[in-house]
């Protein structure tokens, strides 16, 4: 581990802890690369383990060619889940916990055997996978403003905050993912809606995606584990008495509140 990636790695933390957002590392060096960016990420997920947090799951960002194009990328990323991110379907995330937090409606994957790349197919996925559900992920940044590039939201951990599953458990031969449709509602009020398609063309490419990826790391996609496929429409901007829900066709839906 370089010096640059311990020293990054610490201002992301000291941001967290102090909950006042830190400049974007790309705007103190243009030259940090994406490959940096994950050890950064990896520095201080190992940090929390060390500490006693359980990684439970992975997410997978930008899977989306609007948030590509926005971000000047070509490809998803990924950051990783920990049993503290965890909120019980219809649970309260205090303002106080959070930065600037936004809230996202996803398929949650549910593995039941380890996916391992390279080479992982979307064929793959599906039958590693137990069951789907529908997710909340609440993604903060601890770069202030969120004034973002890839490198950034990838140090970041992919800018990962809290997630909710909700609905039912639901096998993937009942469903068509592709064909998914979902409505997101704040307040009562639809502000977005999306499909299965959204992410990647289909969900499960976006898990296959993500086990490939990490495979460059070394880092397989365990029996058991969350997977956080990516966001079916725009993230909406959370404050203190928002309530959200998604609401998707045949596996119910999942809510949080603030």
């Amino acid at each position: 581990m370089t010096n640059k990636v311990q020293q990054y790695a610490e201002q992301l933390v000291e941001a967290e802890n102090t909950r006042i957002g830190t400049a974007p590392l790309t705007a103190i060096d243009p030259d940090l690369t994406v490959k940096d960016a994950y050890y950064i990420q990896l520095e201080n997920i190992s940090k929390k383990v060390t500490k006693g947090q359980k990684i439970v799951g992975k997410k997978i960002g930008l899977t989306s060619k609007a948030m590509q194009n926005l971000l000047g990328v070509g490809e998803p990323d990924y950051g990783h889940l920990l049993d503290s991110m965890v909120v019980e379907n219809n649970g309260r995330i205090s303002i106080e916990q959070v930065l600037q937090p936004k809230v996202e409606a996803e398929i949650a994957f549910i593995l039941k055997k380890e996916l391992r790349g390279p080479n992982v197919t979307t064929l793959d996925v599906l039958q590693a996978t137990v069951y789907v559900v529908p997710a909340l992920e609440i993604v903060d940044s601890r770069v202030k403003d969120w004034k973002i590039k890839l490198v950034d939201t990838v140090a970041d951990n992919a800018s990962s905050g809290y997630y909710v599953l909700g609905g039912k458990p639901t096998k993937i031969e009942d469903i068509n993912l592709e064909l998914i449709g979902m409505v997101f509602t704040k307040n009562g009020d639809i502000v977005n809606t999306g499909v299965g398609a959204a992410a990647l063309g289909n969900p499960a490419s976006c898990v296959a995606w993500l086990a490939n990826k990490l495979s460059e790391f070394d880092i397989p996609l365990r029996a058991g584990e969350v997977i956080l496929s990516g966001a079916l429409s725009a993230a909406e901007v959370a404050t203190a008495g928002d309530t959200f829900t998604a609401r998707f066709a045949h596996i119910g839906q999942v809510s949080v509140n603030f």
